[in-house]
């Protein structure tokens, strides 16, 4: 009872099945029948033609389709449809194509040359487009050279000019003594026209014409005598009558590249390839007329440079010329007819190949797709269309060009209804109803997360959910579906911020999809509140497993910043990680040895998580290995030595490139080790020289730059007694056994009992009856082998021998009948690893899956791979072996590389820097081979620029005769993305780099303007580009010659910036536009007072400075011209250099305060760079890997040199009355020369240096970062050295007090004239403990002055102010 019971059972559930397959069927069936695609191709397309004026023409097109709805075929020319209705000369013929009753063409009319297409049509369905095809029309024949009359010696070549119309080369012949001359192996016409005519004889002679026929009326060029004449014997040079020229031909073509040479020896002509002498190959290369070299039927392999040698007995001669073969396109994956349903995104794929590279374009039932928000090309060449529309509906056709040909291939679009093929709703299938509560419970500034609730009438149970969104107010809306059944939550990506978007959500059960919820409108955030990205971010590996992080402070904060979190990322993996960080500076531990990890910072503020840094790459230092090699085998070669065979640790135990792998070996128990280190990084070494009949011990280690790793576990091999005999064939194995099951037989045996001969492998042959019908050779170590692929119930014969290279042994036979096919087909042999040849077939091959390709270096890829042919464990036993195929589309024309091998990976070397590569690989085993596999794609490593920045220009600004602004491109190899790049300049193109002035400059920015350099000066300009990996080369130096002189604009502006600082009150400062002094109602006399006034004012200047001049002392000059000559002005300056070193004096703004910046022996000087704040594009200071790169650290030393060392462009603000007055030739004075300072345009970002994080730069600070606040120290015996004489000069500061050191200090006007700053008092703080000895010198001189006389004549100086202020504010 109990068993009828289960069948009865299983009778149901088989019944249930079978139901629910018919209906699925049904379903398939119905939505197959609703839409069936249309078969619609062309069946003949245009090709290219060359017609003849006044003959008729054909352009050949017919198209295939269903017969219920044939195809409408129209014509384009150019690219607009042509109207034929009342055209008598041109009209489309049954089939399609287009016909031409003759041709016409003249020098100004020519309206049938063009470019072709056909396109057919199928009403209500959609149009396809045919290639296109060029129609020519021949010219009328005209001959640019003749042949002219000639001598040829017997036994030599000759030229016969005849130079056509390319277009007519083809309908040209030639003539002797006018009759048709046929071409032989000694006759040939080049594709010029020319006639070669080699190894001459004297029936040669004659008269020579080519013809030109076919196209109209014949035309003969002027015939030309040949004359021949015996060979003397008298020496000749050896010269060339024509050499081969560069040629560009299509793949299949034929290319003729012609060489001929004369001379006495007659000269030998051979060809070369390369470096390669070429050789003639049976048919297809070969050469012809005495030297030219002709190849048929091209392939891409014959592209090269080919050399054309002429040599005799007395001398060589040589000529080049490059050949060139085009690949017109073909494709390799074509579009697929696609089902889809509205709302839905499709992916239309196409992959070409051709060389050049062909570009793609698609076409929309005969109109060109257009890439918009919603048609996008993706992955190079695919057609994406995202949130269908019905209107999508309709024939997509790929179409790719080069200038070898273009190809088109077309797809049909269907897009069903939701309903289509499913069951209609109703009382017996009804389908959910809305869901509910559709809320969005996160919204961000490009994401949306939706949430609802199951519908109240679901109608199932695995419900699974549609959310369909759009823009509100556009109609085409996408598709998100969940990723599981009973999902109730998605996320909408890739939304646009500060955008209203549409949300409704539909349920689906068995039946198909229910009511739509209602429509939820939801706006995204806009970006404007979160913090920019963190500035400066800067990584440095401390240790093997430890990276040291830092970075500024977002330049745009939009309020506090909370925190930061910082991203990492373990390239090796990819997976990204995160950890909150509170401060600026963040050392990462625990990290990977060897390996490079990316970081990125995101400052958080109470909006939410702000723009992320760039990525920072950083590997952790090596180490060495802390894993041994692995796999290590033993094989014994003879009675002397032992093959050793490895590999590599694993990838994370390696701790850095393993450059090396040592070997230690042992005579068996002994203690004593003898020890043996590869050449390299091989993973194989023969150890020769070994006892025999002895057991050794061997072991490996690896070694990287660090050290040696850990050993691997001794194993042992011992030697043979004596080298084994392969004089004779070996014996028979000493057994054989079978088992057989349904389809294959599993066959096992033992090798002969006479180990002394060598055994290669063994031979396996079986058959019905006989042995002899399949044979199959596997390796000696192989002891089974199953046979597959045989007829169940059937009686097979099986023989082993064992062979070496003699020959093979003595057969063992044995015979077996395979099962029935209702017996059980279990072996238990397959639970175990085997090693396993497969029985050969004709069937095809499967190509190789799981291609992987993994980055190694910046110009080295790892693929590797899988075999489905090979047992589980992946051992090749035969000899089939792998083709890996890579190319690249940058730059276009780049050529496809292979490369075999007999293993599952290869290593590809050679690639270019920061370039995507696909890879895919192809399966060969004997004559038999696969498709190529799928393809993997990766990216190579960045690495330094290989190449400088190129078009380096320099111009000077208008009316800016100081300032010139420097013009570039980046480079051309530039490897990575360029970070930033370095001007480098100088007075002298052969100064150590170290003592050029550098400017850096953002990545972004190819454009720099330097100011304030010296008049009627040389300068060289160089420049450095930079990406994450480094530097790469300087540019070469770019001469440029500044003005003479300043234009009048400029002078006249220096004048009017040598106005007196404005005075204290509210007086408005004058219109630069107006002269001084005249303004609207002032009259002449109040202008005349004016001038006076300032008149007498400036001579009482004069003279109170004269006067202080006086004072000084013959022996105070003499210390300061002993001062200035022991000073070393060894650092860059913009302005003389052989001039004295001032002692540095730093400006702290905010305080207003001068501080001394002299070489002091204080280890921790107060400042050495001027810190300037950044703009959040600014790119970090070239010096990121300063620690591991001592030429940059070079570089950063003679950087801080520069900055310590280089005066100011910020103007000190005026002295109070209390100030004491120096001498203006003193004041004036500069002993490093003329200043020119050079400072960042308010438009440029500019360089912050690297300075604790407390320490804050001047707000309003335009200085350059290669310039401290420094002011110039003051020689005695010197001229005022700036170009113009009206600069204002700046009144001595000084503070009294009773410092331990005292310490006086003078200044000189420096800066932008135009801007000044009411007067302050600054205070000047004590003196280092140890002054150097210029500052010495220089309080010797200070201290001549009387502080009681300069108070005095500053006093004298107060009143004449106070009296030229009344003057000036008189009515």
């Amino acid at each position: 009872m109990a068993e009828r019971g289960a069948l009865w059972l299983l009778c149901l559930l088989c019944l249930t099945f079978l139901r629910t397959d018919c209906a699925a069927a049904k379903h398939v069936d119905k939505g197959s029948a609703a839409h069936p695609f249309s078969p619609f191709w062309f069946t003949v397309e245009p090709q290219d033609t060359l017609a003849v004026r006044g003959n008729p023409a054909l352009l050949n097109c017919s198209a295939h389709s269903d017969g219920a709805t044939p195809a409408r075929i129209t014509w384009k020319k150019d690219g607009t449809f042509m109207s034929l209705v009342s055209d008598e000369r041109r009209r489309i013929l049954p089939d399609g194509s287009l016909f031409f009753s003759h041709i016409t063409h003249s020098k100004h009319n020519k309206p049938d040359e063009g470019i072709y297409q056909c396109v057919a049509t199928i009403d209500n369905l959609g149009s396809i487009s045919s290639r296109t095809a060029r129609l020519s029309v021949a010219g009328s024949p005209r001959f640019s050279s003749q042949p002219s009359a000639a001598t040829v010696h017997v036994g030599d070549s000759q030229v016969l000019a005849c130079e056509v119309n390319s277009d007519l080369v083809q309908f040209t012949h030639w003539e002797r003594d006018r009759r048709p001359l046929e071409p032989s192996a000694r006759m040939i016409q080049l594709p010029s026209g020319a006639l070669v005519i080699s190894n001459a004889s004297e029936a040669d002679a004659g008269l020579y014409r080519c013809v030109v026929e076919n196209v109209g009326p014949a035309k003969a060029s002027d015939e030309a005598q040949l004359q021949t004449v015996p060979e003397t014997g008298e020496e000749r040079k050896l010269e060339f009558l024509v050499q081969p020229t560069s040629v560009t031909k299509v793949m299949g073509s034929t290319v003729l590249l012609p060489c001929a040479a004369t001379g006495y020896p007659v000269p030998h002509i051979h060809w070369m390839v390369g470096d390669k002498l070429l050789e003639e190959s049976e048919g297809r290369i070969k050469v012809v007329g005495g030297g030219s070299l002709q190849i048929t039927d091209l392939v891409e392999e014959d592209a090269g440079v080919y050399t054309c040698v002429a040599e005799n007995s007395n001398s060589t001669a040589t000529s080049q010329a490059e050949l060139t073969v085009q690949v017109p396109p073909k494709f390799i994956k074509r579009p697929a007819n696609t089902y889809a349903h509205e709302s839905m995104d499709i992916v239309f794929e196409c992959d070409v190949s051709g060389s050049p590279a062909p570009t793609v374009k698609w076409v929309k039932n005969g109109d060109a797709v257009i890439p918009s928000d919603y048609f996008k090309i993706i992955k190079e060449h695919n057609l994406q269309v995202l949130g269908l529309v019905k209107s999508d509906e309709g024939f997509y056709q790929c179409l790719a060009e080069n200038d070898a040909g273009n190809i088109q291939s077309s797809a049909q679009l269907i897009i069903l209804d939701h309903g289509s093929g499913g069951v209609s709703g109703g009382a017996a299938s009804p389908t959910p109803s809305a869901p509910r509560d559709v809320v969005a419970s996160l919204v961000s500034t490009r994401f949306v997360k939706l949430t609802w609730r199951q519908p109240a009438e679901p109608h199932g149970e695995l419900l699974t959910y549609s959310v369909f969104y759009s823009q509100d107010g556009a109609s085409r809306e996408r598709v998100v579906n969940t990723s599981r059944p009973g999902d109730m939550l998605v996320t909408i990506q890739n939304l646009m911020p500060d955008t209203r978007y549409r949300f409704r959500v539909v349920a689906h059960n068995i039946n198909g999809p229910g009511e739509s919820s209602a429509v939820l409108k939801v706006p995204t955030q806009a970006e404007v509140q979160v913090p920019g990205p963190a500035p400066n971010l800067q990584a440095v590996s401390n240790t093997p497993t430890s990276v040291s992080l830092s970075w500024d402070k977002p330049l745009t904060g939009n309020g506090d910043i909370l925190s930061y979190k910082l991203y990492y990322t373990d390239r090796t993996v990819g997976s990204e990680q995160d950890v909150d960080v509170d401060g600026q500076a963040y050392t990462m531990s625990g990290l990977k040895k060897n390996t490079e990890y990316s970081f990125r910072v995101v400052a958080n503020n109470k909006h939410g998580s702000g723009v992320s840094t760039e990525d920072v790459i950083v590997r952790t230092l090596s180490d060495s290995p802390s894993a041994p090699p692995q796999n290590l085998t033993l094989e014994v070669q003879n009675s002397k030595s032992i093959m050793l065979r490895w590999q590599p640790p694993p990838l994370s135990g390696q701790n850095g490139e393993i450059i090396s792998y040592k070997i230690r070996y042992r005579k068996g128990s002994r203690k004593s080790e003898s020890a043996v280190i590869t050449a390299g990084t091989e993973l194989y070494k023969l150890i020769e020289g070994l006892d025999p009949g002895t057991e050794y011990s061997f072991r490996v280690s690896a070694i990287t730059v660090n050290g040696t790793g850990p050993n691997t576990e001794w194993t042992t091999a011992e030697t043979f007694e004596s080298d084994l005999d392969e004089s004779r064939v070996p014996d028979q194995p000493s057994s054989l056994h079978v088992r057989p099951l349904v389809n294959s037989i599993v066959v096992s045996w033992t090798p002969p009992e006479n180990q002394d001969i060598v055994v290669r492998g063994y031979s396996i042959g079986y058959g019905i009856g006989s042995p002899h019908s399949q044979t199959i050779k596997v390796d000696y170590k192989q002891r089974y082998y199953t046979i597959e692929n045989l007829n169940p119930s059937s009686q097979y014969v099986i023989t082993l021998k064992a062979f070496n290279n003699v020959g093979e042994g003595i057969p063992v036979y044995e015979s077996t009948a395979t099962r029935a096919q209702s017996d059980p087909d279990v072996d238990l042999y397959e639970l175990f690893p085997a090693p396993y040849t497969p029985v050969p077939d004709h069937t095809p091959m499967m190509p190789p899956v799981g291609v992987q390709a993994s980055v190694l270096t910046h110009d080295t890829i790892k693929v590797t791979w899988a075999d489905n042919t090979l047992p589980k464990n992946q051992k090749i036993t035969d000899n089939r072996f792998y083709t890996v195929r890579w190319k690249t589309n940058i730059p276009a024309n780049t050529k496809v590389k292979m490369a075999n091998t007999s293993s599952l990976s290869h290593i590809v070397t050679g690639l270019k820097p920061n370039t995507l590569y696909e890879f895919s690989v192809m399966l060969t085993k004997g004559r038999r081979a696969s498709t190529w596999s799928m393809t993997a794609q990766g990216t190579t490593f960045e690495s330094i620029p290989s190449s400088p920045p190129k078009d380096v220009t320099v111009v000077s600004k208008e009316n800016k005769p100081r300032t010139i602004i420097v013009n570039w491109q980046p480079p051309s190899e530039a490897n990575g993305k360029i970070t930033g790049y370095i001007i480098y300049y100088s007075t002298d193109v052969n100064a150590e780099v170290h003592d050029w002035v550098i400017e850096p400059v953002v990545g972004n920015r190819l454009t720099h303007q330097i100011q304030e350099l010296t008049l009627d000066t040389t300068y060289y300009f160089k420049i450095q580009a930079r990406n994450s990996k480094g530097m790469g080369p300087m540019s070469d130096a770019v001469l440029f010659r500044t003005p003479k002189a300043e234009s009048s604009d400029k002078m006249a502006n220096d004048q009017a910036s040598n106005l007196p600082p404005k005075l204290p009150g509210n007086h408005p400062p004058p219109d630069p536009g107006t002269p001084l002094g005249v303004g609207s109602g002032e009259n002449h006399i109040l202008v005349i007072v004016i001038i006076v006034s300032v008149g007498a004012f400036t001579i009482i200047v004069v003279v109170v400075g004269a006067f202080l001049c006086t004072r000084r002392t013959t022996s105070h000059q003499k210390k300061k011209r002993a001062a200035s000559k022991s000073s070393n002005g060894s650092h860059k300056y913009k302005g003389n250099s052989k001039d004295l070193k001032p002692p540095d004096l730093w400006i702290h703004h905010e305080r207003l305060e001068l501080k001394p910046m002299d070489k002091s022996p204080d280890p921790n000087p107060v400042m050495t760079e001027t810190p300037i704040p950044r703009t959040s594009q600014d790119i970090t200071p070239a010096d990121s890997g300063l620690e591991s790169n001592p030429h940059l650290q070079q570089r950063r030393n003679s950087y801080r040199e520069s900055v310590r060392n280089t005066p100011s462009t910020e103007p000190l603000p005026p002295a109070t009355a209390s100030s004491q007055v120096s001498c203006p030739s003193e004041i004036l004075a500069d002993p490093e020369g003329s200043y020119h300072g050079s400072s960042t345009t308010d438009e440029e970002p500019s360089y912050s240096s690297n300075l604790p994080p407390h320490r804050s730069a001047h707000p309003h600070a335009h200085a350059h970062p290669l310039k401290s606040f420094a002011v110039p120290a003051i020689p005695v015996s010197s001229h005022p050295s700036y170009e113009s004489p009206a600069l204002p000069s700046t009144p001595l500061l000084a503070q009294t007090g009773p410092p331990t050191h005292p310490h006086v200090v003078k200044t000189a006007s420096i800066g932008t004239l135009g801007r000044t700053r009411t007067p302050m008092i600054v205070t000047v703080p004590n003196a280092p403990p140890e002054v150097p000895e210029t500052s010495k010198m220089l309080e010797d001189v200070d201290s001549s002055y009387e502080p009681d006389e300069l108070t005095e004549e500053m006093a004298h100086l107060e009143g004449l102010m106070k009296d030229l202020n009344a003057i000036t504010t008189a009515p």
